[in-house]
């Protein structure tokens, strides 16, 4: 039988209020679908138990639990289940595994939004920069720093640009990573902390994966008056958004030349970036290459982001125009 088959028969057996992960068990346990040997087959339940919903098929319907999941059962079943109770029994298994990834979990998934913007990027780790015990380090080094590069089609265009200003055909950027903001006090300390980290860049962000609601009007307000913009990372990279977009700053050389003499990865990234404008065209596709294999690492499918989100338990669920 189909996958889709195989969850109304899981259903079907379960007779009550069940997890995406329940409902996956019950299909192997079963042996109702071998899932085609794909490499990520509780996705696949995942993401039709969605499409269920999302298609209003009436067979199908959910609940959503006090862990900040869903519930799912058959319609014809409705009256037989006992909503409150199975929602009640459902929630400390959804607590045990809430909240365990890392901060720089997150970077992979930053990092493939970027590349899908053409902006190159890579992770600065404090822990190899000179006086990396200090604990005003936070303040210095940007969790991550990205570079674009103006496209140009022609040999003339961009003789001509060289001779101009080549800086013209640059675009430096810092990112300061945050697993999530909750309150007021999170928000200002965090946004300073990116307004110090990024004084060296022309825009500044600071990247959040899960950020209250409630505070947006105090973004706006910060980013009216200092001007570091605000991307709202998703589980999805490329759902991402920005909020708000950073201003733009002359580059500040002498916070480069610090950063480049403390932290050698940086040095690296900043040397890549004055090659890549200076090479010879005939060179210029080795550098790039060489570049690409420096910069952090992005997903190349679909796949590789949901086993990376399922490895690091990091949530699809923050939105609620998201969740499954």
């Amino acid at each position: 039988m189909t996958i889709k088959e195989a969850i109304l028969k899981s259903l079907d057996d379960m007779k009550r209020l069940s997890t995406a992960d329940e409902i996956y068990q019950n299909i192997l346990e079963k042996g109702y679908s071998k899932f085609n040997k794909g490499k990520t087959p509780k996705n696949s339940v995942v993401a039709l138990l969605f499409y269920f919903i999302r298609d209003n098929d009436e067979r199908v319907k959910r609940v959503k639990a006090d862990g900040n999941y869903y519930l799912y059962y058959l319609t014809k079943h409705e009256q037989e289940i006992n909503m409150t109770e199975t929602q009640t029994k459902q929630t400390p298994k959804t607590k045990e595994t809430k909240q365990t990834y890392h901060e720089r979990d997150l970077h992979k998934l930053l990092s493939s939004w970027l590349k899908n913007k053409n902006i190159y990027s890579k992770t600065i780790l404090h822990e190899i920069s000179k006086n990396s015990k200090d604990e005003h380090q936070k303040w210095i080094h940007p969790d991550m720093v990205g570079v674009e590069f103006l496209k140009l089609k022609t040999d003339t265009t961009k003789s001509f640009m060289k001779n101009l200003n080549i800086l013209d055909t640059i675009k430096l950027y810092s990112y300061e990573l945050k697993k999530e903001i909750r309150n007021d006090h999170e928000l200002k300390k965090c946004y300073f902390q990116a307004v110090s980290n990024s004084s060296w860049a022309n825009y500044g962000y600071l990247v959040v994966f899960e950020i209250d609601d409630n505070l947006k009007d105090e973004i706006n307000r910060l980013h009216q008056s200092f001007g570091i913009g605000v991307i709202e990372l998703k589980a999805n990279p490329y759902q991402s958004k920005i909020l708000h977009i950073a201003k733009y700053k002359e580059l500040d050389y002498k916070t480069i030349d610090k950063l480049c003499f403390v932290n050698k990865h940086f040095k690296e990234f900043i040397g890549y970036g004055h090659n890549m404008l200076t090479i010879e065209e005939i060179n210029f596709k080795h550098i790039e290459n060489s570049f690409d294999k420096f910069c952090d690492k992005y997903f190349i499918n679909d796949n590789e982001i949901n086993e990376h989100n399922d490895k690091y338990n990091i949530p699809y669920n923050k939105d609620k125009s998201e969740t499954i």
